[in-house]
């Protein structure tokens, strides 16, 4: 199925709170993570996502809720255009994204224009044992990137494979992915640890 063109046209065609669910809360830190292509269209983003904010940063979903065929409520990171993630992606200082990818090894690939920042987090991804590599499949880098509409321009995509997001969840079907493992709160805490460095020098 074709990805959704614009959030109008999804928007004519579904119906909040029963096709799709949008989740906010806020932060102070400046920083954004958002999980675009949450629920059943990337599973286990969101559940990501809402955990690596934490409450120190602003949080973001856009969640499939069809029993089957979230495909077609898939917006791409560069027309993403919903009014409320793009008003909170263009507030932040940088912004997060995180993705999953059909991938069935263990492994998160990173893009995106902030170097510094998507340094960091591949540094800490690996000293704490996940693999994690430069996303030159998912590079992340177009200015129209979701990631990248911030007030720096610079942000983060992570690619999460599948193969990495079923060992963080006991089942990561739709109606188990609250039951995480061990693997989860150690691969959650090392980006948030990548997420630090650069929050502390403000940059």
């Amino acid at each position: 199925m074709a990805p959704c063109p614009s959030f109008a046209v999804l928007q004519a065609n579904e119906t909040i709170g029963a096709d799709y669910r949008i989740r906010v809360s806020h932060g102070r830190s400046g920083i954004a993570v958002m999980a675009i292509h949450g629920g059943g269209i990337e599973p286990g983003t969101t559940e990501i996502a809402e955990a690596v904010a934490g409450e120190a940063h602003t949080f973001y979903s856009f969640s499939g809720l069809k029993p089957s065929g979230n495909a077609c409520l898939h917006i791409s990171s560069r027309k993403f255009d919903e009014p409320l993630g793009l008003d909170i992606a263009r507030r932040a200082r940088t912004v997060i994204t995180i993705h999953g990818c059909r991938d069935t090894k263990a492994i998160t690939y990173l893009g995106g224009r902030h170097h510094r920042l998507k340094l960091q987090i591949k540094q800490a991804l690996t000293a704490a044992g996940f693999a994690a590599v430069d996303g030159l499949r998912f590079p992340g880098t177009n200015p129209k990137n979701i990631c990248n509409k911030n007030r720096s321009g610079m942000g983060v995509q992570l690619e999460i494979s599948i193969g990495m997001r079923k060992r963080l969840f006991e089942d990561i079907t739709r109606l188990h992915r609250k039951r995480i493992t061990p693997c989860f709160i150690d691969y959650v805490h090392a980006l948030q640890c990548g997420i630090e460095g650069v929050q502390n020098n403000n940059q």
